[in-house]
């Protein structure tokens, strides 16, 4: 017998993730089962650990939002403008 579970998401969460399935039918399990796929498992060099894979989501989310610096204003807060 499956047994599940109840997650607290705030409803503005739900609508974001209701955009996210692929047809009206698809369950949350089935979709949170899909973005959890999306996480690199690793590289030639091994698996990633767990804090290196919420870091990798963590930075595309900060790329996605535009909490991130050009190179160039990088080192022009370095002083490296040369």
């Amino acid at each position: 017998m499956v047994s599940y579970t109840s997650i607290q998401i705030l409803p503005e969460t739900r609508e974001e993730l209701s955009h996210l399935k692929s047809s009206p039918r698809e369950t949350y399990d089935e979709l949170i089962k899909k973005l959890i796929e999306l996480i690199p498992e690793g590289d030639e060099e091994g698996t990633y650990k767990d804090e290196f894979k919420v870091g990798l989501l963590n930075a595309k989310l900060d790329a996605i939002k535009g909490r991130t610096y050009s190179l160039s204003d990088v080192k022009k807060s370095l002083g490296l403008n040369k």
